[in-house]
């Protein structure tokens, strides 16, 4: 069966989607100047494990159980938690912030290719291709080529690709929801969960937490963003996304992100958005408007 283009509701997740993961890079940005990669990972994904524990409780919402379930889960924590993640912060420590979200924003192109060979009803179209190397172009010109420096690490990019080719393979897992019986917030929880979980073992093999200094409260508050916000709502809003538009349509939030940093830089800190940025917005917006499909093909059913 396929999946239908995005309705109202569908497009207001992805844009709330879009600010919350639009604030992650400049709070993981922050933290970095205090704590180590792994460490920051942990406390973004143990706090949002606490926060939607204390939510399915309140909520009565029963907590999976199955093993199915949980290994499922396991396989999103290493994905869409631990490599991304820890490949971000890596980049985001060597290369500029935006160049790591142009790169974040490549996530679209890797999953048509992934989901195209792993599921039946998400297949490659060239609406789907081209809206989104729009999409990506629009970033590019949205942020700027003053990032793209003979000084940016190879590695550093790398590290951001391959952050991006994981989220993908993420999405497919979290197709999985639907046929096990999990809904967004359990699999939300049970994800960030798993990944705290496994990342306890890699904190003391190679970060010393105990002998780390307590961090200032401008990194306590940027750690309580990430973890509450930009990861326990957050997620619940990728997996209602993925369950409601398919893999392909959530994963459309990356190419939204530098878009929501731009406007919560003139929001939050009386920015100017300048010509290149609105004609960087310009072409995202052309690039969803042809992966979502219906203008076109009323433009061509009147034609």
């Amino acid at each position: 069966m396929a999946i239908k283009p995005m309705g109202v509701q569908q497009w207001g997740m992805l844009i709330l989607l879009s600010i919350l993961w639009g604030g992650s890079f400049f709070f993981m940005k922050l933290a970095l100047g205090e704590l180590p990669v792994f460490s920051i990972v942990f406390v973004r994904v143990s706090l949002g494990a606490l926060c939607l524990y204390f939510f399915l409780r309140i909520s009565g919402t029963k907590i999976p159980s199955q093993w199915l379930q949980w290994r499922l889960f396991f396989y999103l924590g290493i994905f869409n938690n631990i490599i991304p993640f820890s490949l971000l912060i890596y980049g985001m420590s060597e290369i500029a912030s935006a160049l790591a979200a142009i790169l974040n924003a490549t996530t679209p192109l890797f999953t048509i290719v992934v989901a195209h060979f792993y599921t039946s009803d998400e297949k490659i179209t060239p609406a789907k291709v081209s809206g989104i190397l729009l999409g990506v172009l629009g970033v590019g010109v949205l942020v700027g080529v003053d990032v793209l420096d003979a000084d940016n690490s190879l590695l550093a990019i790398l590290a951001c690709l391959g952050a991006a080719l994981s989220y993908a393979v993420a999405a497919m897992f979290g197709r999985q929801f639907k046929q096990l019986a999990i809904g967004p917030t359990a699999g939300a929880f049970g994800q960030v969960c798993a990944s705290s979980v496994l990342l306890i073992p890699l904190v003391f093999m190679f970060e010393s937490p105990l002998q780390i200094p307590i961090p200032s409260q401008e990194i306590i508050a940027a750690l309580l963003a990430l973890g509450i916000l930009s990861t326990a709502l957050a997620y619940v809003l990728f997996f209602k996304l993925i369950e409601t538009a398919g893999a392909t349509n959530a994963v459309l939030v990356t190419l939204l992100v530098p878009v929501s940093a731009s406007g919560l830089g003139v929001i939050l800190l009386n920015e100017q958005i300048t010509s290149q940025q609105l004609l960087g917005m310009a072409l995202i917006g052309a690039g969803l408007i042809a992966i979502d499909g219906r203008l076109f093909n009323r433009f061509f059913r009147r034609s």
